[in-house]
This record gives C-alpha cells, structure tokens and sequence, in this order.
C-alpha cells in the first residue's frame, strides 16, 4: 500500500523546523517523542541510553530507541531495526522549511535545510506508524535515532546495545538517493599534532630557538614527498589522507614556540588505514628532532590518534542486503551497490554486531546554504523503509 504523502509531508515540515545542532539534540528529541506518542506508542516503549555521557563533547541527550511489538505472524520474526541521526551541522540552525513545488527549501537564505538528517528521522517515523497503523503483520521493530552523528559517529560509536533489543539487521537513514544502497564504508582515524618549540627573537638570536612551525613544514613536505598525502597509493592497497587545519606561533619576531594540527587516515582496509597514520606520526616526530637550538635541545612532538570508525563491507546476498534490494526493485527503481568513502552510523552499528545497510531520502547539496529536499525520492525512502518492514510495496 502506498504511504500517506500528506502525512509524510506533515511529518517532514515537523522535524525540519526543530533545531538541534550536534551536542544539543534534546528539542528534536522531544518533538519525535511527540509524533509518536500521539501516534498511539506507548510511553513506556521510549527511552534514551546514556551515550552522551560517554561522548567527547557532553550532549543534552542520548540515544533515543523506541522498541516496538511484533504483529501477527510477524511476533516471532527476528526484529528489524530502521535508524537515522537527529543532529544537523550548524549551518542549518535557524531553518525555516517550506514547500516548494515538488521540493523543501529553507524560506531562510543564510541556512541550510537540514535534511542531513531529518529527512531520514520523518522516513523512519513515517514507515513505522504507517506499520503501526494499518493492519498487517509486522516483526518486532527498534527504531533509533542517533545523536552527535556530524560530529563523528559519536552516538551510534557510544550506543547502550543492550537497550535496543537484539535486532537481526538494521537500515539506516541517511542522505542522498534512496535507490542506492550502501554496503560497506571507508574506515577513519583522527590525529592532533602539537609541536612544542623554544621561543627566541628572531632577529637578534634566532639561532637560540627551534621553531615548531618549520619542524610542521619540514613533516608535511617530507610525506607530500613520499606519497603518503591526498590520494595514498602502495602497490594493492590504497587510502586518503589530509591535514585539515594548521595553526602556531605568536609574532613574526618571535620563533615559533608552538603548531597544532589536526590530520586524518581513510582507508577500507584497517591495516592500511593505520600505516598511513603511523607514517604521519612518524614524519612528525623525525622532523621535530631535527630541528633544534644551538644548544641542542629539539623540538618536541606529541601525536594523540583516535580511531573515528573502522571500515565493513556486507555480504551482497545476505538477508538485509537482498531484503533492501527487493524494496527498491518494487518501485520499479534498479538498485545500486554501493561503497562510501564517508563514514556512516553504519560503521559502528555493524561492529555493534547488526548487519546495517544505509539508504538515502532525496537530501540534494547537504551542508551548504543551497540545501533542498527531493519530495518524490523521500517519498520512496518512505515506501522502502515501509517495505522492508512488512515486505509489501
């Protein structure tokens, strides 16, 4: 049966016009709460983990996991979970949704919509009281909403997965087109260099000093020159790397007593993902012992490494992945194989132990000022996320 597109619309409009920037999604989280309340769930069937209190940056709120019955036939079926993140990038603060035709904008011109990822919250709310209302059966559902997803993964990385009830598979909502499905995901490992230098006037005594900032410059050159920046290439194997952001020194008479910078790895393969990131570390540290005063003392380097998320691939012919397939190819849309070079709240979901393949819901130019919202592609998010839950088109 076809979704209501009113309603989803309804929906929609709902949760695009609540803020909740990474770290502060407890408004979001209560208008969600509102939908489905007034949809017929019980109270007691939603709740929130503890992930914000694990997180790096303290958040409002955790998790919010709703945890349905089963119906009918479907009581004794495995459970299935449908996902999607809550919090939306800064940029998108102050939205002010509107229809236009067959697309959402903001009516707001310096934000963005916020589709990443609200459009994927309405079609996990939409799917699951469409199921819920009508009269069909339906196995026991876990929906979960993610929080601190922008900020990298840190809500579904910190998941209480005792609180969502053992789902056998699990689809994530996310950006992007909903025909394409995404089966595996890059992995990622953040870093932050600090080069500690020794001051000295750089005109009257430079040679009493060692500069943080040339021993940042001697590192970045020496890995430019080795191929470990950018696109990273050694024989099979392959990955990305990047300095993001660069800062140091104090004046232009002063040598530099300090730089940071912060870097990261991207691989799919997690050996690889790690030697690039220990050759950043190293190149870093050789280069900060070469620079030294005139009395000898070098630079120092210290390398703080974090792992963001680690890369997966799903078998093409396992259950989740052939029941997302079919859902697709009953719209009569041929669906799209996929691997991201992004991470995803799938990355962490699947090393939770639920293999999780990621659809999108129509988000066009995310992130920007310039956002706007697909109706006919969320629509079909909706009916795909309505149909891997009762395998009806």
């Amino acid at each position: 049966m076809p979704i209501d597109q009113r309603a989803a619309t309804e929906v929609l409009l709902r949760v695009l016009d609540c803020p909740g920037i990474s770290c502060q999604e407890a408004a979001i989280a209560d208008v969600v709460k509102e939908v489905l309340l007034e949809a017929g769930v019980e109270p007691k069937a939603i709740t929130h983990d503890s992930a914000h209190r694990k997180t790096p940056k303290p958040g409002q709120v955790g998790n919010l996991i709703v945890k349905l019955p089963g119906r009918g036939a479907g009581k004794g079926a495995p459970r299935v979970m449908l996902s999607a993140h809550l919090d939306t990038v800064p940029i998108c603060d102050g939205c002010e949704p509107v229809k236009k035709g067959s697309k959402i904008i903001s009516k707001n011109p310096a934000t963005g919509l916020g589709g990443d990822d609200r459009a994927g919250v309405a079609t996990v709310l939409v799917a699951a009281i469409d199921a819920l209302n009508s009269d069909g059966d339906h196995p026991p559902l876990t929906l979960c909403f993610f929080v601190q997803e922008e900020i990298g993964l840190q809500g579904s990385r910190n998941m209480t997965v005792s609180k969502i009830g053992r789902p056998a598979m699990a689809f994530n909502f996310d950006g992007g087109n909903p025909f394409k499905l995404t089966i595996g995901a890059t992995g990622g490992e953040r870093m932050h260099v600090r080069l500690t230098g020794i001051p000295a006037h750089a005109g009257l005594a430079p040679e009493e000093g060692a500069s943080a900032i040339e021993a940042a410059g001697i590192a970045i050159a020496d890995l430019n020159a080795a191929g470990w920046l950018g696109d990273v290439a050694k024989g099979r194997n392959r990955g990305t790397s990047n300095i993001g952001s660069i800062h140091g020194g104090v004046a232009t008479n002063v040598v530099a007593e300090f730089a940071e910078l912060t870097a990261e790895a991207r691989s799919h393969n997690g050996p690889f993902r790690n030697k690039i990131a220990q050759a950043i570390e190293t190149a870093f540290k050789k280069a900060a012992k070469r620079i030294k005063t005139n009395s000898g003392v070098p630079v120092k380097a210290e390398v703080e490494r974090r792992v963001d998320y680690e890369s997966f691939r799903l078998d093409e012919n396992c259950e989740v992945v052939q029941r997302a397939h079919r859902a697709v190819s009953e719209l009569g849309k041929k669906p799209e194989l996929t691997v991201s070079n992004g991470g995803v709240d799938a990355n962490w979901i699947v090393k939770h132990g639920i293999p999780t393949v990621t659809l999108g819901c129509g988000q066009r130019n995310v992130h920007t000022k310039e956002e706007w919202l697909d109706l006919s592609d969320y629509y079909a998010a909706c009916q795909i996320a309505r149909s891997v839950i009762t395998h009806e088109s």
